[in-house]
């Protein structure tokens, strides 16, 4: 079964959906390729406007998957991925919209918040929990920090304490919050009026919103890359995910 599901909705629409649900959609190497090709496949569509993202089974996406993250030989290489599908998801021409529900922890929050537009179901869980396994959000932050602002920003990556949905609207993190049964047909009502916009027009607008910051995304997400890949590294990376999947409290040193 493949990690990733593609699911043509319209000519003008593409439903993509992670495929792990019994790992909660945790990111392995494997899903991390599939999602970064699936994305580059769809945008190269002559006729495709929307992405729906969404994850199978109990949550949209835990982050790493901290089993695989214990093998260090992999850590550039998922690194690497992680940053080129941030990067993909941030720079697609095509309108992007992340259909969330469970849970949108880590990883899984980055490439919600990489998206342009998320729906949330009631008692979703968000948050960057990265510190707590002697990590970084560096490439994460990219996205966090357009959005939220620096005082929430800061309050989400020092505490690593999750919020629902309803917090992660009022800090501008999610745009809407409905039933869980509600969530994609919320994300198709959004996607619909999407296509009412004129397409290059929409193009643009996307590719105005990228030019006003004073750096560009994929810039952010290279210098975020580098601390990513320092912290992934240390002795305190190697101990907080030891301790994750020991399911033990993390031994810091100073």
């Amino acid at each position: 079964m493949p990690v990733v599901l593609i699911e043509k909705q319209t000519p003008q629409i593409t439903v993509i959906s992670l495929n792990r649900p019994e790992r909660r959609n945790a990111l392995t190497l494997e899903l991390l390729t599939q999602l970064c090709a699936a994305i580059k496949v769809t945008s190269g569509q002559p006729d495709e406007r929307v992405i729906i993202l969404r994850g199978s089974g109990a949550a949209f996406c835990t982050g790493l998957d901290l089993r695989e993250a214990a093998d260090q030989t992999k850590a550039h290489a998922t690194a690497e991925m992680v940053a080129n599908t941030l990067i993909a998801i941030g720079q697609t021409h095509l309108v992007t919209i992340a259909a969330v529900h469970g849970a949108a922890v880590a990883g899984g929050a980055g490439i919600m918040s990489a998206c342009d537009f998320v729906v949330a179901a009631q008692g979703t869980k968000i948050g960057y929990p990265e510190v707590r396994r002697g990590l970084v959000a560096g490439l994460v932050m990219t996205f966090l920090r357009r959005q939220v602002g620096e005082r929430n920003m800061r309050e989400l990556l020092f505490s690593s304490e999750l919020i629902d949905a309803e917090r992660a609207k009022e800090i501008g993190l999610v745009n809407r919050v409905v039933a869980r049964d509600d969530v994609m047909s919320e994300a198709q009502k959004f996607a619909e009026s999407v296509l009412q916009g004129a397409p290059g027009a929409l193009t643009q607008t996307k590719r105005l919103i990228d030019e006003l910051w004073w750096r560009s995304v994929k810039e952010d997400v290279d210098l975020a890359l580098k601390y990513h890949l320092q912290a992934r590294e240390s002795g305190e990376a190697h101990e907080g995910i030891a301790a994750f999947n020991e399911k033990r409290k993390a031994k810091w040193v100073k």
